[in-house]
């Protein structure tokens, strides 16, 4: 799809990734670019840097992506592209509260749901649309120090997945982003060490790939390249790569 004259919906378009995408995808000439945040005074400085239109949205509620989807349709048009991008991570294993799993299952995982679900009827009664979510290469392997973000992050992939599968023949295009680490707001308190073996990548890069990637509708996103391999060794023999990432645990926490 190409993204000239398309209006787009960014979740988390206030600031990171999604700031970073609605400036390139302003660049390669969208119609107009919604940037959705719980940070409203986030999304209006992207917003007005784009030209155009910030909106409260607090993701985790289901009536405020209905409020978004519904209102952007009837004030400004039929939304081409959806971009499901909001997320959050969550340190910690099993001693993780049922509060903390359920905050960040309804942003990580629910939000792209409660999405299609008003999205998808909408998009196939006009011949097909575009939704692109927002993962994590811990979707398709694993994240060290984090079961919540590992657990949600798969959950991402696996629902891209299965709208891919079940609605493409009827026009619907879908896109998953996976990449490794991200120089943004959520990754400042990271510990680089996690991400120092194949590179911390700018947001800019990252939009670079996604805008590439919708051009070509292509279903996997990988900015970091390297995860393509990763998941080729973990399919191929799943007890060696268990065996490596315990390494590379120990290593992270200064047990080896």
């Amino acid at each position: 799809m190409n993204v000239k004259d398309k209006i787009i919906v960014i979740t988390g378009g206030g600031s990171g990734i999604g700031a970073a995408m609605a400036r390139r995808f302003a660049e390669a000439g969208a119609k107009h670019i919604i940037c959705a945040d719980r940070n409203l005074e986030g999304a209006q400085a992207v917003a007005e840097e784009v030209g155009g239109t910030a909106f409260h949205t607090d993701v985790s509620l289901g009536a405020d992506i209905v409020h978004l989807i519904e209102t952007v349709e009837a004030d400004i048009g039929p939304i081409d592209l959806f971009v499901s991008n909001a997320g959050i991570g969550l340190d910690g294993g099993v001693e993780v509260p049922d509060e903390g799993w359920q905050m960040i299952w309804d942003i990580n995982v629910q939000a792209h749901i409660r999405a299609a679900r008003v999205l998808v009827p909408k998009m196939l009664a006009r011949g097909g649309g575009y939704i692109m979510s927002t993962a994590s290469a811990a979707g398709l392997l694993a994240q060290i120090g984090s079961a919540p973000y590992s657990v949600t992050k798969h959950a991402a992939v696996s629902f891209a997945e299965w709208l891919a599968i079940t609605h493409g023949a009827e026009g619907l295009k879908v896109s998953v982003l996976c990449p490794q680490g991200v120089a943004t707001p959520m990754t400042a308190h990271m510990d680089t060490a996690s991400v120092d073996k194949d590179g911390m990548l700018s947001a800019e890069a990252v939009a670079q790939d996604v805008l590439e990637a919708i051009e070509e509708e292509r279903f996997l996103i990988l900015p970091h390249p390297q995860v393509a391999d990763y998941m080729k060794h973990k399919a191929g023999d799943p007890e060696r790569w268990i065996g490596g990432m315990q390494r590379w645990q120990a290593k992270l926490t200064g047990k080896a």
